[in-house]
């Protein structure tokens, strides 16, 4: 049994000063990460670059001492390794080619034809593996079936999830073999960031909020079921977290409903509420608002003791709610750290 402390708290151990992570910690609130964009030349360049990738990986490891790395890529990368064309514009974000007909989707790759592609990101987490300190856990990870769907309908982000929305109503058959063959794609990519090294994986759904009622459970609830249970049934014992953000109530049950081990909150809830209604069936991870991460001070000092009471009879990572944004200030990361570790 691993003593790494995420380890621990996936397993169901409370301990006495929660383990922490943050998403995003590896980004542009960085000047040395920067520094190596710069130098990978643009965004997926970086991300295919598996030397300069463990090293933006490593970069924050390295600075604030966090508990846990998280392998640098994107979400969007399985997407192009099913043979959507990917590009960032500069200030607007992600652009994809879209799927909107079954002759779009006829065009795209299987599920066992992804590897090529994705053969640097494997190469990454293992430099990871064998990089980080021992104490040190590498997480893996994918975007959701949902997520990931969302912006290959579109071609881009969306406020709404408009698109993605009107497919599903508009051709439910289409709709659901685009969620099924990225089920089928995320268990493969997942399965081997985890022969790779990852210790962990994570299933961002970052738009799952805007699922309701049925929806939510045909298209969140039940990829990531599938995803967790065949990932566990070939790695027993692999731990799972599962970030439906802005779920709401869909957030109560979801450990039990999905297999996953540990639910990731965003900050729209109450750590109480999230202790009361989800913690107390598994560990829990999150929810400092990003905001603090900018603003500094007493408020955020605050708001760590205030999280960390709130969870501290429970499996607790502590985490932001959401990524860190690029306007974040490197000294609120280490306050942040040294008010969660001071002597309790």
């Amino acid at each position: 049994m691993s003593d790494k402390t995420i380890l621990k708290a996936l397993r169901g151990e409370v301990q006495k000063v929660p383990p922490i992570w943050m998403m995003r910690q590896a980004g542009r609130y960085l000047p040395e990460y920067r520094a190596t964009r710069a130098e990978a030349g643009d965004f997926l360049s970086l991300c295919y670059n598996s030397d300069l990738a463990a090293e933006v990986t490593l970069q924050p490891i390295r600075r604030f001492g966090f508990d846990a790395a998280i392998l640098f890529a994107d979400i969007l990368l399985l997407p192009q390794a099913l043979g959507a064309d990917l590009w960032f514009v500069t200030g607007e974000g992600p652009r994809l080619s879209t799927i909107t007909s079954a002759d779009d989707f006829s065009g795209l790759a299987t599920k066992d034809d992804i590897h090529d592609t994705l053969a640097p990101v494997y190469e990454t987490v293992r430099i990871l593996s064998r990089e980080l300190p021992r104490e040190t856990t590498l997480i893996g990870f994918a975007g959701a079936p949902w997520t990931v769907a969302t912006y290959m309908i579109a071609g881009r982000g969306t406020k709404d999830q408009g698109p993605a929305h009107a497919l599903r109503e508009g051709n439910v058959a289409l709709f659901e073999k685009i969620i099924d063959l990225l089920t089928e794609a995320t268990i493969e990519y997942l399965d081997q960031q985890i022969r790779a090294g990852a210790e962990v994986v994570k299933i961002f759904d970052s738009w799952a909020g805007s699922l309701k009622g049925e929806a939510f459970g045909k298209y969140a609830v039940e990829p990531a079921r599938r995803i967790t249970s065949e990932l566990k049934t070939r790695h027993p014992g692999i731990p799972v977290i599962g970030f439906p953000r802005e779920a709401g109530e869909g957030y109560i049950g979801f450990h039990a409903k999905t297999g996953v081990d540990c639910v990731a909150l965003d900050d729209s809830v109450t750590p109480e509420w999230g202790a009361a209604n989800v913690q107390k069936d598994g560990c829990v991870q999150g929810n400092m608002a990003s905001r603090h991460m900018v603003t500094g001070g007493q408020a955020l000092i605050d708001e760590v003791r205030h999280i960390r009471q709130a969870f501290s009879k429970g499996p607790h990572i502590f985490n932001l709610g959401h990524g860190i944004t690029p306007d974040a200030d490197p000294d609120n990361v280490s306050l942040m750290i040294e008010t969660l570790r001071e002597t309790v």
